[in-house]
């Protein structure tokens, strides 16, 4: 039998190796793969075209927008390291290039490759999706009974959420994908709002977050204002948080004025399309309706701007 050895050029699918427990046949991973610590440990075939660490949040979403535009991806396959580690599996996606090395770039490193790898494409819309990716992910690597497992175990964890908050007050939420411009939630997020307990009328389910103005923001006035700039940390979310309260009205808005404006991890728990949108689940539900749902954890996924 062939020694797997695989590569994961993002994070999502980097999880769902681990979790599988196939951390050993992990050879390669992009710069944004940190969770598990282990898999931080592992070489790099993936990095960020652009240096965007001197750029603000609107030089940030102009530079990308461009690019990506151009036809371009913001991220950059390392050929001469992938040749070398000889991955004879990669995972990459076609969904957003902003995330991960679009469909070129993966074809690119396969023409190079020799013997030529399989590759797995994961292009999750909803949460669904997320499992069904982990399936085909589990089929290729012989971990279908594993992926079982912690299929049936997200699912306890929601369901458990979803009966307790059916009978609640939907909370009247707004979760902003970016501060500057604004984004509305987009994808799985809309899905675990709603298990939550909470409303969004504004977030797209299954589709890409989009721009909206500022004015639909206080128009639509929330009483909950969840602030998870895709790709950002907590304390990255809290600067761009805090940069809203420049913005006009903004002591108007019923979640300022009643404080529940909060700023989350979203690399962890909510961009990421991987197996800890479970705890996005929680962490939604007790920013949602505290007394219901203590928080059970992980610590230093949110906090209150």
């Amino acid at each position: 039998m062939i020694e797997l050895r695989i590569a994961s050029f993002l994070p999502a699918a980097t999880e769902m190796v681990c979790a599988l427990g196939l951390t050993d046949q992990l050879v390669g991973v992009s710069h944004e793969c940190r969770y598990p610590p282990e898999a931080a440990q592992k070489p790099v075939v993936v990095r960020c075209a652009m240096d965007l660490a001197s750029l603000d949040l609107q030089q940030i979403d102009k530079a990308v927008s461009e690019r990506v535009g151009q036809g371009q991806s913001v991220y950059v396959v390392d050929e001469a390291t992938l040749q070398k580690l000889s991955p004879n599996l990669i995972i990459t996606q076609d969904l957003c290039q902003v995330c991960a090395p679009s469909g070129n770039e993966a074809t690119q490193a396969l023409m190079a490759l020799q013997p030529k790898p399989e590759i797995v494409w994961q292009t999750p819309h909803s949460f669904e999706d997320v499992l069904a990716d982990l399936r085909v992910l589990a089929e290729k690597t012989g971990t279908t009974k594993k992926a079982e497992e912690l299929i049936l175990h997200m699912r306890q964890r929601i369901d458990k959420v979803r009966s307790l908050a059916k009978d609640l007050k939907p909370a009247k939420v707004f979760f902003m994908e970016w501060v500057d411009p604004v984004y509305c939630g987009g994808h799985w997020v809309p899905e675990m709002m709603q298990w939550a307990g909470g409303q969004d009328d504004i977030s797209k389910p299954n589709v890409d977050s989009i721009r909206i103005p500022w004015e639909d923001v206080l128009r639509y006035d929330p009483d909950v204002l969840v602030v998870s700039p895709c790709g950002f940390s907590l304390q990255e979310a809290l600067k761009q948080a805090a940069l809203l309260r420049s913005r006009p009205d903004w002591k108007n808005l019923s979640a300022v004025r009643k404080d529940q404006v909060y700023a989350v991890d979203a690399n962890a728990y909510f961009a990421c399309p991987g197996l800890r949108l479970v705890d996005g689940v929680d962490i939604l539900a007790h920013l949602f309706h505290p007394k219901t749902f203590p928080h059970p954890g992980p610590a230093g996924a949110f906090a209150k701007l």
